[in-house]
């Protein structure tokens, strides 16, 4: 037991009655994190698709020369 264990209590015991019931800072941050995924998924969907049709383009079109296929 240190000395501010002595001095100020078991932090360990105090959150166990204290914040009894409450979300933790990390599950809250989690959840956020989740949810943040959850909500950009459409929009990432969208720029992938794009980057796909500007690559597929880029492909097809900007050789000086025909390639064989």
């Amino acid at each position: 037991m240190g000395l501010l264990d002595r001095l100020l209590g078991n932090d360990h015991e105090r959150a166990a009655t204290k914040y009894a019931g409450r979300e933790s800072a990390t599950d809250r941050a989690a959840r956020s994190r989740r949810q943040g995924h959850r909500r950009n998924t459409t929009q990432a969907a969208r720029q992938g698709q794009a980057w796909e049709d500007r690559d597929r383009a880029q492909e097809r079109g900007s050789r000086w020369y025909r390639a064989a296929r």
